[in-house]
């Protein structure tokens, strides 16, 4: 006696309602939540939430990239400065291997004198 195969369609609703509710949970994270606008009182002692990240590229002659736009160190600096007054700023440092590493220290002072205490550096695995 044969049985002819078939489409068990409950576990593959399961699947479909696991599969949006993990997408619905996972987009909240993913948006600014929205609130009621208030005039929040002034603290000392409290803290920015906002992180704007920054990509810096330090490319093999030597030039400075802000993301994508070329531009110099004070260039740089300056942009960089401006920014941190309204977020704090995190920044990944990206360089070739090949650039000279006494660059690369003046490019990684300047970030640091710039005011910016979140920096990483980027490798290959």
């Amino acid at each position: 006696m044969e049985h002819s195969p078939q489409i068990m369609i409950i576990p593959m609703i399961d699947i479909i309602f696991f599969l949006l509710v993990f997408f619905m949970m996972s987009t909240l994270y993913m948006t600014n939540q929205q609130s009621i606008p208030v005039n929040l009182p002034v603290a000392a002692s409290a803290q920015q939430d906002i992180v704007k990240s920054f990509q810096v590229t330090v490319a093999k002659d030597g030039a400075l990239y802000l993301g994508t736009d070329r531009m110099d160190l004070a260039a740089l600096k300056q942009h960089l400065q401006e920014e941190s007054r309204s977020a704090e700023v995190a920044v990944s440092l990206r360089a070739d291997e090949d650039v000279d590493y006494g660059h690369f220290i003046e490019v990684m002072d300047e970030l640091k004198t710039s005011g910016i205490s979140r920096i990483s550096l980027a490798a290959k695995k």
